[in-house]
């Protein structure tokens, strides 16, 4: 998938992304043909906290002008490229309420993946682990779950931000742990060399 973002703040220790509602993307899509990337546009506002090295970015949401509450979204630990971020997409998430109720989301899916071998165990293990983590700061009300963020808003006069136009064409920075995470894709490779 891709997505278009205004970049927020760009440090050391944290990359913060803003989509508006409205922003366009590219999201896989089910269609005759199999499966396919679509336009599609950004539901609400959301502020997106990606941390170096870390296998999850922290996403707050608003419904206008109300703090809907917190999304940990599992992914591969992000990679500069020439025209923005890449990662990958690890479908475990934990839902957040404004008031730090949680509850893990997408628990099936992560579990048909490892049984047919999308997922490694390993890939799995460490998921749960880091996610633990997350839920140590969730319960602790550790930054950003403390409310810190919950009035932050877009300076005025942003616009929608656009898909970059080499969206497509830009090479992916691949992550250097994927043959470890992917055994699909390991296997994959094996029987293309052998």
């Amino acid at each position: 998938m891709s997505w278009a973002a205004r970049l927020v703040q760009d440090g050391d220790g944290l990359v913060a992304l803003f989509m508006p509602a409205g922003t366009p993307h590219k999201r896989w899509t089910e269609t005759p043909h199999g499966r396919e990337l679509a336009d599609a546009s950004w539901s609400r506002p959301t502020l997106r906290l990606m941390y170096p090295d870390r296998w999850y970015s922290i996403w707050l949401t608003w419904d206008a002008d109300t703090f809907h509450g917190y999304y940990v979204n599992f992914e591969e630990p992000f990679r500069r490229t020439a025209i923005g971020f890449d990662t990958n997409d690890h479908q475990l998430d934990i839902v957040v309420t404004p008031d730090r109720r949680w509850s893990w989301k997408d628990e099936d899916v992560v579990a048909e993946r490892l049984h047919d071998g999308s997922f490694s165990p390993e890939l799995v293990d460490t998921m749960r682990e880091h996610g633990r983590d997350v839920i140590r700061a969730i319960e602790l009300g550790s930054p950003p779950f403390d409310g810190g963020r919950s009035g932050w808003r877009p300076p005025a006069g942003w616009t929608t931000p656009r898909l970059h136009p080499r969206w497509n064409t830009e090479p992916p920075a691949q992550w250097d742990r994927r043959l470890w995470a992917y055994p699909q894709t390991r296997d994959r490779r094996m029987s293309e060399s052998g």
